[in-house]
């Protein structure tokens, strides 16, 4: 029988088995992205269709990095010039054109870091801002389904998954599909990528602190908007990263 109670009992050990198995490639991670940061770098995170809950678990709320962007394919109607109807197009994340309006709308600069999350690591956008990412000189960090990718055909016209290219992989421990739970008569529910990138995205945040406070220096950090003072400090911050941090609705 599927029941909330069964998938929260399938989802514990894909959390348990992703602390262990992937602590080392957050730590790899955590360097790449606290070395950027300390030398004036904003970290640009991107995902695309569901993965976008990645790059929103990273930018912009309480507790996470004050200089983090969040690229999206909505940037194309909003920061560009493309037309609103552009985003009714399913299959938009597929198109390698999309990423060099992404990677042009992010105006990075030499010390910037790229994270980039896909369930599959296969479609067009994210392959091909990835390699635009690399061209750059960028280090790039993928978030993907390592099982998942490994039995699906590339996208791209290159023939390269975004973990080809990363610098350092990330599994989020989702299976082929990402559903969790099977049915009789085949298929399954209960996706779990949202879940295990949620928690891969505050490990990073967490080892990025770490190496602030071990470097003798103030990490900067939102606090919540919804305490005294918050505003305030995140203001403060913020200004810092003046016409380099995009924060929209």
């Amino acid at each position: 029988m599927i029941s909330a109670q069964r998938y929260a009992d399938a989802v514990r050990p894909v959390l348990d088995r992703l602390v262990d198995s992937q602590a080392a490639a957050v730590d790899r991670a955590a360097d790449l992205i606290a070395g950027g940061l300390r030398t004036g770098g904003v970290l640009q995170a991107f995902g695309a269709g569901h993965s976008e809950a990645f790059a929103a678990e990273l930018v912009a709320r309480a507790g996470g990095l004050v200089p983090a962007n969040r690229l999206s394919l909505h940037d194309l109607v909003l920061h560009g010039d493309a037309p609103r109807d552009v985003l009714a197009d399913p299959k938009l994340e597929r198109d390698p054109a999309v990423a060099h309006q992404l990677y042009a709308l992010a105006s990075p600069q030499p010390e910037d870091v790229f994270v980039v999350a896909s369930q599959s690591g296969i479609n067009g956008s994210v392959v091909e801002l990835a390699t635009l990412v690399k061209r750059g000189g960028h280090p790039l960090i993928a978030v993907t389904s390592v099982e998942h990718t490994a039995r699906v055909a590339p996208r791209h016209p290159s023939g390269q998954r975004l973990a080809d290219l990363a610098d350092v992989v990330l599994d989020n421990g989702a299976p082929y599909g990402d559903a969790l739970l099977p049915l009789e008569g085949g298929g399954a529910v209960c996706a779990v990528s949202s879940v295990t990138a949620a928690l891969l995205a505050q490990l990073l945040t967490a080892e990025v602190v770490r190496r602030f406070h071990q470097a003798g220096e103030v990490p900067p950090v939102y606090l919540s908007a919804n305490v005294p003072g918050g505003d305030e400090h995140n203001l403060a911050l913020e200004s810092r990263y003046a016409g380099r941090l995009r924060r929209t609705a």
